[in-house]
Parts: C-alpha cells; structure tokens; sequence
C-alpha cells in the first residue's frame, strides 16, 4: 500500500494553484514591455507603451475620475461601516449580521442590476453621483466585516475602565474605542478604494453617458482588440492592487488568517 506524503503533496498542488493564478498576471506584465504591436511575437524590450499611455489625455481623465469616485465612496463607506460594525459586534444581531453579506455573496451582475432599477424607480439621473452612490452601497460592507473582526480582538473591559476614570460615552468612545479600532478602519477604506477603483460592473450599470471610469475606458479600448496599451494600464493596476492588498494585510491580518 503506498504511503502519501501529506506536506509534499500540499505544497505540490499549492505551487500548482499558485501558477494557475499568477503566471497570466506575469504574461500581462510581460508583454507590456514588448515592442510589437501585435502582442504576440516578443520582439524587444521598450517603455514606448507606458510613455503613450501618460500623454494620453483621455485614459488620465478616466484614471482621475476614478481616484475621485473611490476617494469620496471609501470616506463615505468607512464612517457608515465603521458604525455598522461596532454595533454589529455590540449588539449581535442575527439578521442584519446576515444582511451585511448580501453585498460580497450575490453576483456584482445582480447588484448593478438592482441598483441600477433603484435609480430608475426614483428618478435619479446616472452619472457620476450615481456611481458613487453605487461603490458606497458594496463598498460598507467590506468596511462592516473589517471592523468586526477588528472588534472581536478588542477588549471591552477597557471601555468600561475608561467610564470608571470618569470618561462620558462620547469621550470614551473617540478617544478609546476609534484609535484602538484604527488600523482595521483604514485596512477597510483602502479595501474599498481598491474595489472601487477596480470596479466594472456595477460601475457599468450604474454610469450614465459620458461618465468615464478606468474600468470602462479599459473596457471601450479592448473591444478593437488587446494592445500593448491595455497590458500597461493593466500592470499599473495589478500593481496598485497588490501594494492595496499588501498594506489591508497588515493592517489587519486577521482577516486573511
């Protein structure tokens, strides 16, 4: 009977996983250094693609509006989320602790979707406040879930000790409770920068004509094909992403153990 080598084959098929994941990643980034407009055929290394993309007016466009659409719906999403949180885990209430997946389980497809009838249904007129209006709706409950996990390494007894010393309830509360919780409040505003800034779908359904993301402009470029243009604004991204992730991560680990 043959004996299996549980720690070898573990770390075999986690290289094979790993692989799967990143080396499209790795092409992406690669051949967005290749000289040839094809794309295919690795004809030399050049910068020329990354040089275009900084003279091009309409991509910076798309790249500003999308840093400021991400910048106010994480500020929004961090206050709403951060309260949500704090009394999610104070009060444990089962059906909205429930609801607060709704957002990260069902299919984005789905979310644009009703989001985009909720505009409609109240007359709202699309555009770039209903994007924002958008990326704040998904983006809360990554905060929510950040912030809880924060909470349920926190230790209340030190609130109660502060109140003891003569701290009133909002004292304790700004002073106490917000600075412990820092760290997992801004590892949940830079997870929902980073989603909305690389955020399409709902974006799509969600933007009017004439609102322009990066997601969307990547989008109106690749329908002519893949050029070494959209395998450089694609690094940048991918990049941005890992170096988001990477800070979210030790901001607050406990929610990638």
């Amino acid at each position: 009977m043959w004996k299996i080598n549980t720690s070898k084959t573990v770390k075999i098929f986690s290289l094979i996983t790993f692989l799967f994941l990143y080396i499209p990643i790795i092409i992406i980034i690669l051949y967005s250094f290749n000289k040839s407009r094809i794309g295919i055929n690795w004809s030399g290394f050049t910068l020329n693609w990354y040089r275009i993309l900084i003279h091009d007016d309409n991509l910076i466009h798309a790249a500003i509006n999308s840093l400021v659409i991400a910048s106010i719906s994480s500020l929004i999403a961090v206050v709403f989320g951060s309260f949500a949180g704090i009394a999610l885990h104070k009060y444990k209430i089962p059906f909205f602790s429930y609801l607060i997946y709704i957002p990260i389980v069902v299919p984005e497809i789905v979310v644009g979707l009703s989001l985009l009838l909720f505009f409609i249904l109240i007359n709202f007129t699309l555009g770039y406040a209903s994007v924002v209006l958008a990326h704040i709706a998904f983006s809360i409950s990554f905060v929510t879930l950040t912030v809880i996990s924060r909470m349920d390494d926190y230790d209340d007894s030190v609130i109660s000790a502060a109140r003891d010393l003569g701290a009133g309830p909002v004292k304790a509360f700004f002073l106490i409770l917000i600075p412990s919780l820092l760290p997992g409040i801004i590892a949940g505003g830079l997870m929902a920068f980073t989603l909305s800034i690389d955020d399409f779908i709902i974006t799509f359904f969600s933007a009017g004509a004439g609102t322009t993301t990066l997601p969307l402009f990547i989008y109106s470029m690749i329908k002519v094909g893949v050029t070494p243009e959209i395998n450089a604004i694609s690094s940048i991204i991918i990049i941005f992403t890992l170096i988001m992730a990477y800070f979210v991560s030790k901001l607050s680990p406990t929610m990638f153990e």
